[in-house]
């Protein structure tokens, strides 16, 4: 598809500019050509788009302006007003942070960790915004998981460290989110966790299967816990537990398993269950790793047998 308009997206000379100035009217100037719904960017003007912005953040250097201009570049997902559009900018923005993350030295790494995070809160907002409507909720898992996604567990390419960091800020991005909205539709968790799922069965590396599990899947399942066994276990467990819990109070509120409209928000004990079950089944599938599958079963079993409610 080509631009519909007689002028195109910024150029990235702009967006990538040593001048403050020109690179902040650049990203007013794209904000105003995404807002227009007649605008469609080609896939090969948005992997030249996203370039310009990707230094466009690089070049900023003080902290006020770079979280003013993470802030500004996130918000950008709900200024496009078709949810297809907006998951086609996302995917230019995952793209290229995964193409050119092993250039980023590290006195410039925190920074783009800060834009991930916005990027992801921005996301979760856009979702609810759709009442986290099924194929927008797809889509979304599709650009995480296929080849070049940050989450795609066989492609060599992606740095490990971006699932890291994903996984250590996904719960409590989706937390903010829910928080941020007077009513907001509860949030599907099955498929929410979906990606970090077939990652963890599927990942060749011990490591991000650790981080997968300790950063997201027990911070989680602690949260989602009764009360009762959070008051029977050892301190030091109930102290993890507490404070997982007081970590997501909007997620324990506003959560189901997979259909907001059928299901509506569900107590905790059985999401957790729920949640479970589907590591359950995944980590059943051939296709998942013998060392994971291992894991995945020991997983269930452990936080499976905790819960008094099941005979």
């Amino acid at each position: 598809m080509a631009t519909t308009s007689s002028a195109g997206p910024p150029l990235g000379k702009y967006l990538a500019s040593t001048e403050k100035k020109t690179r902040d009217k650049a990203i007013k100037n794209l904000s105003v050509f995404l807002s227009d719904s007649q605008n469609v960017i080609s896939k090969s003007e948005m992997d030249k788009l996203w370039k310009g912005i990707f230094y466009c953040f690089w070049m900023s250097d003080k902290p006020l302006v770079q979280q003013a201009l993470a802030t500004e570049l996130a918000e950008l997902l709900l200024t496009i007003t078709s949810t297809s559009a907006s998951l086609a900018f996302l995917r230019g923005f995952w793209e290229t942070t995964v193409r050119e993350w092993n250039g980023i030295d590290r006195l410039r790494i925190d920074k783009y960790y800060m834009l991930i995070r916005r990027f992801i809160n921005a996301t979760f907002r856009l979702l609810l915004r759709e009442n986290w409507e099924e194929g927008a909720c797809q889509q979304y898992n599709e650009i995480l998981t296929r080849q070049s996604g940050p989450l795609c567990p066989n492609d060599i390419r992606v740095p490990a460290s971006l699932a890291y960091h994903i996984a250590d800020v996904y719960a409590e991005e989706l937390n903010k989110a829910l928080a941020a909205e007077k009513s907001p539709s509860p949030a599907p968790l099955g498929t929410v966790l979906e990606p970090f799922i077939f990652l963890a069965a599927r990942t060749p590396t011990t490591v991000t299967y650790k981080r997968i599990q300790s950063a997201l899947f027990e911070p989680l399942f602690a949260a989602l816990a009764p009360e009762s066994i959070a008051e029977e276990e050892p301190r030091k467990s109930k102290r993890i537990r507490l404070t997982a819990e007081a970590s997501y109070p909007e997620v324990l509120a506003n959560s189901c398993f997979s259909d907001p409209k059928l299901e509506g928000s569900q107590e905790g004990p059985m999401l957790k269950k729920k949640l479970l079950q589907k590591i359950f089944e995944v980590a059943s599938q051939p296709e998942t790793r013998d060392s994971s599958r291992r894991k995945m079963y020991a997983l269930w079993k452990e936080n499976y047998e905790e819960d008094p409610s099941d005979e």
